[in-house]
């Protein structure tokens, strides 16, 4: 699959996932941003509808921003 390069902001918390992630990591959570991406592209609803879906889907799965780091860090 081609790939480009895009810049984003996002958070100082979720630069420091990123960038102390591993190489394959990193590969990993660039797949996961593109198939999202994609996702909402392809849909008719708000993105912010899909963005709150999204994280109130994560909460309830009992995801934090710690889990995730631990999570990243594996």
């Amino acid at each position: 699959m081609a790939t480009q390069t895009i810049t984003i902001r996002v958070s100082p918390e979720a630069a420091r996932v990123y960038n102390t992630a591993t190489a394959e990591q990193q590969r990993k959570l660039e797949a996961l941003l593109s198939l999202k991406l994609t996702e909402v592209a392809r849909t008719t609803r708000p993105l912010e509808e899909i963005m709150s879906e999204m994280s109130r889907k994560a909460q309830e799965r009992g995801l934090t921003p710690e889990i995730l780091e631990s999570l990243l860090n594996e």
